[in-house]
């Protein structure tokens, strides 16, 4: 088959960007190329589901802005499709004393970063939060929440296929290759088309 873009591999990056691409370019064919049998058969399945709140990087960075606005669209796409989660929040514990200037440090960081509801707490309120839990303070960040990633994989895939995508499964990319000949420009800037080899 010919498709004008495949994305290699089935997980809820790859998942993720065909849909974002069909979406902007619905006039072009579009494949997404899976070795397993299904869509986020591995790591994409098997994490630890957090929806991170943002608090760890660096101010002004890139992967801040991303990461706190990423949680507040991945809480609305699972509202939006009906997908369950949880925002169970975190605690950052410290449990000693020397912990605490990096605690604060943390605090600075996710206010800089606009991570909503953050704020330090005592020993007392920790043991109400989680009374299995015992430290001389802790960063409370309520926005942190949990989710099946594969349950959002799989919506991802729906999404695109119901846009008019094709994801082909059991179908391993053995080789790529650029084409000996290049075809005239498209309009959407699509000029050097390449092979995809597979197992089938």
């Amino acid at each position: 088959s010919s498709f004008d873009v495949a994305v290699v591999g089935a997980g809820i990056v790859g998942l993720a960007a065909a849909r974002e691409l069909i979406q902007r370019h619905p006039s072009l064919a579009f494949a997404v190329l899976e070795k397993e049998q299904e869509p986020a058969h591995h790591q994409s399945g098997h994490n630890s589901g957090v929806i991170h709140s943002g608090i760890y990087y660096t101010p002004g960075s890139l992967k801040a802005k991303l990461c706190v606005q990423g949680a507040a669209l991945c809480y609305k796409y699972c509202d939006q499709k009906g997908i369950p989660y949880k925002q169970c929040g975190k605690l950052i514990v410290a449990v000693e004393q020397e912990e605490i200037p990096r605690l604060k440090a943390l605090y600075e960081r996710g206010l800089q970063n606009n991570v909503p509801g953050l704020k330090l707490v005592g020993a007392k309120e920790i043991q109400e939060k989680e009374p299995f839990c015992r430290g001389l303070m802790a960063l409370d960040s309520p926005y942190t929440g949990i989710v099946d990633y594969k349950q959002v994989a799989q919506s991802y895939a729906r999404d695109f296929q119901e846009a008019g995508g094709t994801i082909l499964t059991d179908f391993e990319v053995t080789n790529m290759e650029m084409a000996k000949e290049s075809s005239p420009e498209s309009q959407d800037g699509l000029k050097y088309p390449v092979i995809v080899r597979s197992k089938k």
